[in-house]
């Protein structure tokens, strides 16, 4: 009889192995019950399966496949909460960008090969008023999935004060202080003393702790916080995932946790890389990203690099191996067709240089934007834009700008030169093809200096501009004798930026030409950027194909807008 017990016994363990092994998804909980496009639906999902690694998505991926009510089939990672092997918790975020029903299962794969499905379910996607997830449109404007044009104003906010900084520049200063003058964007870093993902060991921050994780929970919880905020402010962001910096022996190399040192699969920067561990490695820290935070529709772009040149060009003594352009290319190409493959939503995809290229980068076809940083030259911002569009045929954007680089020389006694940059930078953006306009680095000293509410006469502008030719631009032909002159055509109004770079006013005759169409006469409005005050200045006549405005005058900068008006007789424009 014992015998047959022990049998039996035996039996019945196979068979609960047996089990276990057919259904390691225990649980799975939808938690949003009424779904709206545009809205995150949530998803608890219970796992009981083994794994070293949750993070690694070689050993353990659980993904969220659907199928929208038009067919489109979509795969989106889910990403690893708490627990173990023997209970373990997963998270799925997903923002519909359509209406109608869903249906979706859940894929458990294990060392790369699928091992479990489960039931397909549905859910039903209510209209709502959002506007959904940014796309490159052209080389102007960005369009949201609703088709409405955006271009992007802003201002670089790289980080939260540091240990040595003023304690008050957090997010939660500057970025609803930026939302309420107007600005819409925002460009931000990972790194080892802000958002420290992958950064086991923090420098320079009280914010972060160290940590032996895959992932740093500190940098996590922040993220979480960030997007949230965000979300609440209308504000859109680009994330710089890495910076230069990290790959720079003599500087954060040290810290960085793909270095062999931390327990990493690179023993030099070249092996970032070039090595096939740590690619992999990358991967998972980008699926993970895009299964937690992608969901977001303000997160703008991707941004792999900040300045990853500078790695390249520039070695410090201590550095003994440079690493090739084939290198940094290649492995963009890479990551850029992982992104677009793994993220559903297709966010826009970047990365950026300081002010030398890397061969063959701005060509990847994964790369949706190109960019570039411009200090010390500002006058050059319209020139270098247009130049890069026509050689690469891409949009492209001077991700930073200012007045110097050198942090020694960022002090008040230069600030009236810091502040004329600033405004004619972001001008030169609004007058130029780029997407996102110029944005300005240096954001303590400009916030000291009371700048950041010159962001609303940029806005009021950009929304004239947005509405006037529902997001079509066209440059115009363009002269003054006394003025440096930028004119774009939006619908039927034109829009002129002149700028004085004398330090008393001058008075100077605009040139203007017009395309064909039937307006006889143009009505004429002076606005002044500092005081946001709207001037008429009369009506002037089409003179054949240009018209002519005579002794306008300019004490620093000063913006036209010239509409058909009625075909009256107006102001000569002989």
């Amino acid at each position: 009889m014992k015998k047959y017990i022990w049998i039996f016994s035996i039996l019945f363990f196979a068979m609960t192995l047996q089990v276990h092994a057919q259904n390691p998804v225990v649980k799975q909980t939808r938690l949003t019950k009424q779904v709206k496009q545009f809205g995150v639906v949530e998803f608890d999902i219970v796992l009981k399966t083994p794994f070293v690694n949750p993070y690694d998505q070689m050993e353990i991926a659980l993904d969220l496949l659907l199928t929208s009510s038009s067919g489109k089939k979509l795969e989106l990672p889910c990403y690893y909460f708490s627990g173990d092997g023997d209970k373990s918790v997963w998270k799925g975020k997903f923002t519909p960008q359509e209406q109608g029903k869903f249906v979706y299962s859940f894929q458990l794969r294990k060392q790369a090969k699928i091992i479990h499905k489960t039931n397909v379910d549905s859910f039903q996607v209510d209209a709502s008023s959002h506007d959904g997830f940014l796309h490159v449109n052209d080389y102007w404007t960005l369009k949201f999935d609703s088709g409405k044009p955006f271009r992007a104003i802003g201002e670089n906010v790289g980080w939260e004060s540091r240990t040595f900084e003023n304690p008050k520049w957090t997010y939660e200063y500057l970025l609803p202080t930026l939302s309420s003058n107007g600005a819409n964007f925002f460009r931000t870093w990972m790194c080892p003393w802000n958002l420290p993902l992958v950064w086991r060991k923090v420098d320079h921050t009280n914010r972060y702790v160290d940590s032996d994780s895959y992932f740093n929970a500190s940098g996590i919880q922040k993220m979480d916080e960030l997007v949230a905020l965000c979300d609440s402010l209308g504000l859109y962001f680009m994330l710089s995932i890495d910076a230069h910096g990290s790959l720079i022996p003599s500087s954060e190399w040290k810290l960085n946790s793909h270095n062999k040192v931390n327990g990493g699969p690179a023993g030099t920067p070249k092996e970032f890389f070039s090595s096939d561990a740590s690619k992999a490695m990358y991967k998972n820290r980008l699926r993970y990203m895009i299964a937690r935070w992608g969901y977001s529709t303000h997160i703008a772009a991707w941004e792999f690099f900040n300045e990853i040149d500078n790695a390249v060009f520039t070695p410090t003594p201590h550095d003994s191996i440079l690493i090739e352009h084939k290198y940094i290319t290649q492995w963009h190409d890479e990551m850029s067709t992982y992104v677009k493959k793994t993220d559903p939503y297709k966010h826009i995809v970047t990365t950026s240089v300081s002010h030398r290229n890397i061969k063959g980068m701005n060509d990847l076809v994964n790369i949706d934007l190109n960019q570039k940083h411009i200090y010390n030259k500002t006058s050059a911002i319209p020139d270098t834009i247009n130049e890069y569009i026509k050689r690469h045929h891409k949009p492209y954007v001077i991700g930073e700008f200012g007045y110097d680089w050198n942090w020694d020389n960022v002090k008040h006694e230069l600030g009236p030169q810091f502040d004329f940059d600033y405004k004619r930078g972001l001008w030169y953006g609004m007058f130029s093809p780029t997407p996102i306009l110029p944005m300005t680095w240096w954001w303590e000293f400009f916030d000291e200096r009371k700048m950041t509410p010159y962001f609303k006469a940029i806005h009021e502008i950009n929304e004239l501009m947005l509405n006037a030719g529902k997001g079509s631009y066209q440059q115009i032909e363009i002269r003054a004798d006394r003025a440096e002159a930028f004119s774009v055509k939006c619908g039927e109004i034109y829009f002129v930026y002149l700028l004085n770079k004398d330090t008393l006013g001058v008075v100077t005759d605009v040139s203007i030409a017009l395309k064909p169409g039937v307006a006889i006469a143009f009505d004429v409005k002076a606005f002044t950027p500092d005081t946001r005050e709207y001037h008429n200045l009369g009506s002037v006549l089409r003179n054949q194909n240009k018209c002519v405005l005579k002794d306008i005058s300019v004490a620093d900068e000063l913006i036209l807008i010239i509409s058909p008006g009625e075909n009256k007789t107006g102001r000569s424009s002989h």
